[in-house]
């Protein structure tokens, strides 16, 4: 609490600083939906692959929570479906040659150097590098009429934003309630990144655009990113940016997936460290700013039928701490007369063109 930025007492914590040229084989696990730390495995693999001269830095990402590689069979995650046994595979095929390769000398060591499970698709995939370079990145931009689109807005005339009113007194859930204590029987903690977002979508302080139905697959393969241009009447604030798989309403491989809203990517960014994680900022109130929001690796198809979704919203809770809207040195010091409603605008203009970069795999 006596450390709310990133300074020297986190930096020299910092795993990242501590990391030079990897001298053992090294394989980086991660689940694209680790409620956890999806962040970590990733980053370490990035990090290292940086310095990696000797072939040593692999990664393999399936479709699974928390350690999920390591238990069941990995079929399903949630109410999602994989169509395949994603755990064992994981086991059996890449987990268990690469130890008697390395452990034992047997096998030819001929492993990818990014092992990734493209779920929609529910296919595994092989890469000779992460991100791989066939992706062209793309941009997919926010519309009026709730509308996602790849041609970039032009000067119409009319409103150039959308707008909510955010309220830390009523935060948006994270999940559906009732909220079980976190590793309480029952909690839904472990699957909740794949629950079905309707539950906020029509949300007055949730603002939500889609493309139209896709008319054949589009995948999307590597680092995700949204450029978010907008502005707050209070001097802080944050963005949730979430990415989703929209079902068609009429579903017939599984009908009580109809219309089902599918978290693929997310993340939160605090307004304040949009200059910097060290030395934190106010806000100037009603100014548009740009917000450059990592949403991480992935490798997803979004299927013919489905449509493209992007959920923004300010609070998101519990998961993450409220924001009091208006700036403080120290938001975990902060009273409760610092926590303040504030009015949201996201600008969809040609001037402020608020996008996601997707990374389009060409079709073959």
């Amino acid at each position: 609490m006596s450390h709310p930025n990133y300074d020297e007492f986190w930096q020299k914590q910092s795993l990242p600083s501590r990391l030079d040229a990897p001298t053992v084989p090294i394989m980086h696990v991660a689940g694209w939906w680790d409620q956890e730390d999806f962040y970590g495995p990733v980053k370490t693999y990035e990090v290292l692959e940086k310095k990696d001269t000797r072939n040593m830095n692999y990664l393999v990402v399936g479709p699974w929570n928390h350690g999920g590689w390591g238990r069941g069979d990995g079929r399903t995650l949630g109410r999602i479906s994989f169509d395949t046994s994603t755990a064992i595979t994981y086991r059996e095929s890449i987990q268990a040659p690469w130890f008697a390769y390395w452990l034992k000398d047997k096998g030819n060591g001929h492993f990818g150097e990014a092992v990734t499970f493209r779920t929609g698709a529910n296919s595994w995939q092989n890469y000779s590098e992460w991100p791989p370079k066939q992706s062209k990145s793309q941009r997919l931009y926010l519309h009026s009429n709730e509308r996602l689109a790849f041609e970039a807005p032009q000067s119409t005339g009319g409103p150039a934003f959308d707008s909510y009113v955010s309220d830390p007194s009523h935060p948006v859930p994270y999940r559906q309630r009732p909220i079980e204590a976190t590793y309480s029987p029952g909690s839904r903690w472990y699957t909740w990144l794949t629950e079905d977002q309707r539950f906020v979508h029509e949300r007055p302080d949730v603002l939500s655009w889609s493309t139209e139905t896709l008319k054949e697959d589009l995948t999307v393969t590597g680092d995700i990113v949204a450029h978010l241009f907008a502005s707050t009447t209070g001097t802080d604030s944050d963005w949730i940016v979430k990415l989703i798989d929209v079902y068609p309403e009429e579903y017939a491989k599984q009908r009580s997936m109809g219309g089902y809203q599918l978290m693929v990517a997310n993340d939160v960014f605090r307004g304040r460290f949009r200059k910097s994680f060290e030395r934190p900022e106010p806000i100037a109130a009603n100014e548009v700013q740009e917000y450059v929001i990592d949403l991480h690796s992935n490798d997803h198809t979004f299927l013919k039928g489905h449509k493209i979704m992007v959920q923004v919203q300010s609070t998101w809770f519990p998961i993450i701490d409220r924001n009091p809207q208006k700036y403080v040195e120290n938001i975990f010091l902060a009273k409760e007369s610092d926590f303040q409603t504030a009015t949201q605008r996201v600008y969809r203009s040609e001037k402020y063109p608020s996008h996601i970069t997707l990374p389009i795999m060409p079709t073959k």
